[in-house]
């Protein structure tokens, strides 16, 4: 089938499923602590992880059409929705931008003013740690993202129409994506700084931005493996093979590697090194969420590898969607333990001007002794609020894929993905 259509029956499901989200953020919000930490957090850390799926699958199909390859383009459909969840995901960022002027959240440390005055480490980081930068970058740099995956989207469904011999939409298109690349490398670091490294505000690492795009990449390929095998399943996507999937499992392999030696060049060079600001977001990690620490590596790393290895398993269907639902868990909690540790330290930090010095000492030994659902480990409503936003991703892009034919027949490279062959 050339056309997807986006059955009520998929839409009822996909809807309870955002209903669950929503049901689990506000049982979340209700029973949570005065601050609602675990409410915020969780909003945060869903909506910066989806975003930055729509992201990479932009960066992605730029990467791809900058480098002349054809193998992808029979599902590059996918990816071109996936690219327009930015839109969606400006909006989700847009109430934690205004949750942070409002006072309603407390999830940054340099977002106090109090805290600021006292801390000569946030004063020298003030100038980019702001709620202006933090608003502002936001607006610019995720709405400069939707105008190249706009624009993008656009010179393919008008390539679909009015497509040449002279291949003039795909030229443009390269032209648009070769400009992308070195913006979106650049601009990405600056939201991952912004958004999730300055939740542990005294903290930093020059490999940190590399390792989150990793994450976003073996995630965006998780998450594309298992979206094909579903639409597959119900007769879409004819023409998408094996040795396509082979390729995709390539990649996950592959960039699971990449994403393991940032995470341990990153663990130990800093640790190493021996820089008390550096070493004190390892050495928490380690401590206070072990389960987290060394599950991150067995469920990103290990299961991967092992699994991955052989040839043959990037060729079953059953084998890469199991391996791509492990893996899209694994970096989900991957970027929970990038959040909630800073998260909940800030919180004690503001509950200290509140309670004075004595009370939020005898608090945060409280904390850093007695195991927190929602901030140790994730609990039932983490995970109902991931499958809510999951679903609400899934959500956009079936009704993107309902708006254009899913086989971009006039692409230069359309024949060349049809015969592929590995």
């Amino acid at each position: 089938m050339e056309h997807f259509k986006f059955e009520t029956k998929q839409k009822a499901v996909l809807g309870g499923l955002m209903g669950l989200g929503l049901l689990c953020l506000l049982i979340t919000f209700l029973t949570d602590d005065a601050l609602h930490t675990r409410f915020w957090s969780n909003f945060l850390h869903n909506s910066v992880f989806f975003t930055g799926v729509a992201f990479m699958a932009l960066f992605i199909l730029a990467a791809f059409t900058t480098s002349w390859a054809g193998w992808y383009t029979v599902m590059k459909r996918l990816w071109e929705a996936y690219a327009l969840f930015l839109i969606p995901g400006l909006a989700l960022m847009l109430v934690l931008i205004i949750g942070l002027w409002g006072h309603w959240h407390h999830l940054y440390h340099w977002a106090d003013a109090e805290a600021v005055a006292s801390d000569k480490i946030l004063q020298h980081k003030s100038a980019f740690l702001n709620k202006g930068w933090y608003t502002f970058g936001t607006f610019i740099i995720v709405g400069v993202w939707i105008l190249f995956a706009w624009k993008m989207r656009q010179l393919s469904l008008d390539e679909d129409k009015n497509g040449t011999p002279e291949y003039r939409h795909h030229h443009k298109m390269r032209i648009w994506a070769a400009a992308f690349l070195p913006l979106g490398g650049f601009t990405s670091a600056a939201m991952v700084w912004q958004w999730i490294m300055s939740v542990d505000a005294h903290w930093y690492s020059t490999l940190f931005a590399w390792y989150t795009g990793a994450s976003w990449f073996v995630s965006a390929m998780a998450l594309t493996i298992i979206t094909l095998a579903f639409l597959k399943f119900i007769g879409y996507f004819e023409n998408v093979t094996a040795e396509h999937l082979h390729d995709l499992g390539k990649f996950l392999f592959a960039f699971s590697i990449f994403w393991t030696y940032l995470w341990f060049s990153q663990y130990m060079l800093i640790w190493y090194a021996n820089i008390g600001e550096e070493t004190v977001y390892f050495y928490e990690r380690q401590r206070d969420y072990p389960v987290l620490f060394y599950g991150n590596v067995i469920l990103n790393f290990i299961v991967p590898f092992f699994v991955l290895m052989r040839n043959d398993t990037k060729r079953k269907y059953g084998t890469m969607v199991f391996v791509s639902i492990i893996v899209l868990l694994g970096h989900w909690i991957d970027f929970f333990q990038m959040i909630k540790p800073g998260v909940l330290h800030t919180a004690h930090e503001v509950l200290g001007h509140h309670q004075g010095a004595a009370d939020h000492a005898a608090e945060a030994g409280h904390h850093a002794s007695h195991f927190m659902m929602g901030f140790h480990f994730p609990g039932l409503l983490e995970f109902g609020t991931m499958i809510g936003f999951l679903a609400f991703f899934i959500y956009f892009v079936f009704m993107r894929l309902e708006k254009a034919a899913l086989a971009p027949k006039n692409d230069p490279y359309y024949a060349e993905s049809l015969q592929h062959h590995t």
